[in-house]
């Protein structure tokens, strides 16, 4: 039996592996057809994007020839510390730095130093700061600077005599006077280009002494004064107010007046840093003995004339037009970029902030999708969710235009239809394998069962036949073989052979029926039929051999038992069945009841018997044909194993129930429940109703 079933797995496994194997590979086949869908959508519509990246670059490069040719322009056509001015104001850049011809810096520029005094003057000069330095006699010195003012016809001169004159003053106590001086006479228009010995604007330096001395910064003296001064520090058209100068001036102003605000000073301050950065100017020891350098003694700004920045130089282009854009690069300092115009005039430098402010409008467009938006990355960043990429163009070398999806589900949907499709697609065709292969396993399983039935059949068959017709030989041979028959031994053996052979008509009797119960060719003749008519064919049947030394057989039978709509010969012989089990499961001492009982409008038929009884996990498989509980029972009293199963087809046939109670060494009682004949008519009617 285990090899049997050993030989109907692996039909089973070949048939699920020649199933599984194409359907996995369907499945893979789909998903890479979804996959090449996918990145085939995906390819088509970055080349779209791709297209409109190309326009982002070409409006790109425009801009940046525009800015270049705009930069260059206020070169050409303002002095340096006004096209300084101008281009930081344009936005372009957050500070740029101009240069000559030759590359070298003219703005941010410092103090030209300037020496006009004649020998007279100097020696009056020298009269004047004895009687400020040694004698410490102010007033007196005021005087002689006054004096050296009104004669003097270089406004310069006459300038440094003044800023003396209120130097003096404010040392001898008559702040007020050093404030008229400065405001009436120095603040005139003779005076706006005055520069000191180091060259540095005498007016804007004076003007800040007298904010100093202004303790009442509400006062209109002092808002008046601020407001010159920030006018003065603005005014980019005046060439000798030097770089340092105006750093200074504007800090200091911002220090006394913190609502001024410098629009230009950040710009001042990231130039200077940028020429430090590359070669530091040095820094004056000391102050000058004539004591130019004013009330304050914060650091000065004097230095030399020039610095020269190394710069790429190259040819000027010629000719009207925008300039070629020229590529941006990194400057030394972190987080700034640094690119030049075409005639190397100026150097705009740009932190990383502006330049990507400066650019994002310029990269986008109008017909842009919504659900997508492109960013510039610098050389060193990247964007992992990028959809496509591409390079920003030969201006700004290692940058990239990037577009992205702000949301996935705009590619998805691109390809949502198609994948659906395939999808389904490749479902409804492993499940087209499925059902086929549940199929084709149950027809399998069907035809192994029949086969192994048959095997079953045929070696159940010449087993019990055999072991009849060999006991009927064996005695009509001793019959034969005897010289003389005694009458009481022939009829001894005659009963014998009536015994086997009554045996034998049940056994084709039972392959028979169960023959035409697996070709469903049984016919059934249903009729109304009393209880008691079954219950006595059936006792009928078997009371010769239930008549046996130590067998007690009872027929229980309750009055007024109903009629039941059956095949009488067909349920007769259900019970006969149940009654052999019995009697071949049962010991020496039998004890075997039929009893008929009415129940829930059914007509019960049982069986008990005081045999060997079932264990509880075999009850579910006893109705299974050709299945014995015990070979050597089954073999001792002859069997092969259609009985029960042959009566639950009788008994289904007959629409009743058959059910068993068993223990171990306590017996069997096996109970056919069957509709009684008014039920089954009134539910008859019913349905004709």
């Amino acid at each position: 039996m285990r090899a049997s079933q050993k030989s109907d797995v692996w039909p089973v496994v070949l048939v699920l592996f020649a199933v599984l194997a194409p359907a996995v590979c369907l499945l893979w086949f789909m998903a890479a057809a979804m996959r090449n869908e996918r990145f085939a959508a995906r390819q088509k519509l970055a080349d779209v994007y791709r297209g409109q990246l190309s326009s982002s670059q070409a409006r790109l490069e425009q801009h940046w020839r525009q800015t270049v040719t705009e930069l260059e322009r206020f070169s050409r056509t303002s002095p340096p510390s006004a096209a300084f001015a101008r281009c930081v104001q344009s936005g372009v850049a957050d500070s740029v730095i101009v240069f000559d011809e030759k590359g070298q810096v003219l703005y941010p520029d410092k103090p030209s130093a300037s020496q006009s005094m004649s020998g007279d003057s100097e020696s009056k000069w020298e009269e004047a700061g004895q009687l400020e330095y040694l004698r410490k006699d102010f007033i007196a010195a005021a005087n002689r600077y006054d004096a050296l003012a009104k004669e003097a016809t270089n406004a310069s001169v006459a300038a440094r005599a003044l800023q003396a004159e209120a130097r003096c003053l404010v040392q001898a106590g008559r702040k007020d006077e050093a404030t008229q001086l400065v405001n009436e006479m120095l603040g005139g228009e003779r005076y706006d280009r005055a520069v000191d010995p180091q060259g540095r604007l005498i007016v804007a330096n004076a003007e800040l002494m007298v904010l100093e001395l202004t303790t009442n910064h509400a006062s209109s003296i002092f808002q008046s004064t601020a407001q010159r001064l920030k006018k003065r520090l603005m005014n980019y058209d005046n060439p000798v107010l030097a770089a340092p100068q105006r750093r200074f001036l504007m800090k200091e102003l911002q220090t006394l007046s913190p609502n001024i605000e410098f629009p230009t000073l950040a710009a001042e301050e990231l130039a200077a840093e940028v020429l430090g950065s590359t070669g530091h100017w040095p820094v004056p020891s000391g102050d000058s003995p004539d004591g130019t350098e004013g009330t304050s003694r914060k650091e000065n700004n004097t230095a030399p004339t020039r610095t020269s920045l190394s710069v790429p130089r190259g040819e000027s282009p010629s000719g009207a037009g925008e300039s070629p854009a020229l590529p941006i690069g990194r400057a030394t300092l972190p987080g700034l970029w640094q690119f030049t115009t075409a005639d190397r005039r100026v150097l705009a430098l740009v932190r990383s902030e502006k330049l990507l402010a400066n650019l994002r409008p310029v990269i986008g467009a109008e017909n842009w999708p919504a659900d997508a938006e492109i960013t510039l990355l610098p050389p060193d960043a990247e964007n992992a969710a990028a959809f496509v990429t591409l390079p920003a163009g030969a201006s700004l070398p290692g940058w990239r235009l990037a577009l992205s999806l702000k949301d996935q589900k705009f590619f998805d949907a691109t390809t949502k239809h198609r994948a659906a499709v395939y999808l389904w697609t490749g479902v409804l065709v492993v499940a087209a394998m499925g059902v086929l292969t549940l199929l084709a396993l149950r027809l399998l399983r069907r035809q192994s069962a029949l086969a192994r039935l048959k095997n079953d059949l045929a070696a159940t068959v010449s087993h019990e036949l055999k072991t009849p017709l060999s006991s009927m030989r064996v005695l009509v041979d001793t019959l034969l073989e005897s010289d003389r028959i005694d009458e009481q031994t022939a009829r001894e053996y005659l009963q014998l052979i009536a015994q086997e052979n009554e045996r034998l008509s049940r056994l084709i009797q039972n392959f028979l029926t169960f023959s035409r119960m697996e070709r469903k060719k049984h016919a059934f003749h249903f009729a109304p039929v009393p209880a008691r008519q079954v219950i006595d064919a059936a006792a009928e049947a078997v009371r010769e051999r239930f008549d046996a030394p130590g067998c007690r057989f009872e027929v229980q039978i309750e009055t007024g038992l109903p009629a039941v709509m059956a095949d009488p010969d067909a349920l007769a012989t259900a019970l006969i069945n149940l009654l052999d089990n019995a009697w071949k499961y049962s010991g020496d001492i039998k004890h075997i009841t039929l009893c008929a009982r009415a129940e829930n409008g059914n007509v019960v038929f049982s069986v008990r018997d005081n045999g060997v009884g079932i264990a509880p996990r075999e009850t579910k498989k006893i109705f299974n044909p050709f299945h014995q509980v015990d070979q050597r029972l089954s073999r001792k009293g002859s069997g092969c194993g259609l009985g029960l199963s042959i009566v639950q087809f009788i008994v289904t046939a007959h629409h009743g129930s058959v059910s068993v109670e068993s223990e171990p060494g306590r017996g069997s009682t096996f109970m056919i429940s069957i509709p009684a004949a008014s039920l089954v008519a009134g539910t008859h009617r019913e349905a004709i109703a």
